[in-house]
C-alpha cells in the first residue's frame, strides 16, 4: 500500500453546531432569504477562514441557514461584496474557477460516502458524490447528479458590471433526502434528532478591475492568478475542505425542540481521539 502522509489540522475538534428547524410555510423558489419563508431560520455565525481564527477575518461576511421538511432540505446563504461576477455556464463544470458557493454532506458521520455541491452567481451548478475521501486516495463521481435538486440566485447588485451599485447575491438550494441517504440503511427524511454532517465554503478570488471588467489578480512575473480564498462555517486547519471530522453538526429539530436539547454525542469525540 503506497503510504500517504496526510496534513495535520491546525485547530483541535471544537465543529459549530445548527439546529435545523422544519419549515412552517409555504416555499418558493427565487433565490431571496427575505421572505416569511426564512423567518425563523436562525443564521450561522460568520465564515471564518479556512485554517481557523488565527487567520484575517475574509474581507466580505458570508452567512447560511437551513430548513427542513418530510422531503427536502432548504439552504439559503447570502454572500457580501461589492465583487459580483461569473464566467462558468456548463453543468459540472468547475465551477470554483469562479467565485461560488459550496456544500459539503456526510450524511452519516462516517468521512466516507458523502455529497459536494457548487455554485456560481450565474446559477450554474456542479454535484459530485466521493464514495472515499480524496485524502484517503479516493475519486469523486462527477456524473452524479443529485436527483429533484432546485437552486436560485438572487443578485442585489448587477453581474459582471464592476461600475453598478454591487452588493451581494444570495443563493437557495432544495436538496431532497431521497437523494441525501441512498448509500444508506435508513433512507429518506431524518428524524428529530438525528444529525448529519455539514459544511459551507466561499471561495473568492482577488480580483481588480481591468477595462471595465473584472481580472483576477497575478503572481508577479506570471500569468497565474494569486490563490483564492476560502471562507468556511466550519474551519478545518488547513487549506482543504474534505476533512469530514471537522464539519460542522446539523441537528433536525422537531416541534417544541430547541438549540439547548441538541449537543455533540460523545461517540464524535471518542472518533475524533
Amino acid at each position: 500500500m503506497k503510504n500517504v502522509r496526510i496534513p495535520i489540522p491546525a485547530i483541535g475538534f471544537a465543529p459549530p453546531v445548527y439546529v435545523c428547524r422544519r419549515a412552517s410555510v409555504p416555499f418558493t423558489l427565487d433565490g431571496n432569504l427575505n421572505k416569511g419563508f426564512w423567518a425563523d431560520a436562525p443564521y450561522t455565525d460568520l465564515f471564518e477562514d479556512i485554517e481557523g481564527p488565527h487567520m484575517p477575518v475574509p474581507r466580505f461576511p458570508t452567512r447560511a441557514k437551513l430548513l427542513w421538511d418530510d422531503e427536502n432540505l432548504y439552504i439559503g446563504a447570502v454572500l457580501d461584496g461589492d465583487e459580483i461576477w461569473g464566467t462558468v455556464t456548463g453543468r459540472d463544470e468547475v465551477i470554483f474557477h469562479d467565485n461560488d458557493f459550496e456544500v459539503f454532506i456526510d450524511p452519516d458521520s462516517d468521512t466516507q460516502q458523502y455529497y459536494e455541491f457548487e455554485m456560481n452567481v450565474l446559477n450554474t451548478v456542479w454535484d459530485l458524490f466521493l464514495p472515499v475521501a480524496y485524502r484517503d486516495g479516493g475519486d469523486a463521481l462527477n456524473g452524479y447528479d443529485i436527483h429533484g435538486l432546485k437552486t436560485a440566485v438572487a443578485v442585489n447588485g448587477s453581474i459582471n458590471d464592476p461600475s453598478a451599485e454591487n452588493r451581494s447575491w444570495s443563493v437557495e438550494i432544495v436538496m431532497p433526502f431521497k437523494a441525501l441517504t441512498e448509500c444508506l440503511a435508513k433512507k429518506g427524511a431524518p428524524d428529530p434528532g438525528d444529525y448529519f454532517r455539514l459544511n459551507f465554503s466561499r471561495v473568492q478570488w482577488k480580483v481588480d478591475v481591468v477595462d471595465h471588467a473584472y481580472r483576477k489578480r497575478t503572481k508577479p512575473d506570471s500569468s497565474d492568478p494569486l490563490p483564492e480564498d476560502n471562507w468556511v462555517w466550519a474551519p478545518t486547519g488547513v487549506i482543504n475542505i474534505h476533512y469530514p471530522e471537522l464539519w460542522g453538526f446539523l441537528f433536525f429539530a422537531g416541534e417544541g425542540q430547541e438549540e439547548k436539547d441538541f449537543s455533540i454525542p460523545e461517540d464524535e469525540y471518542r472518533k475524533w481521539e
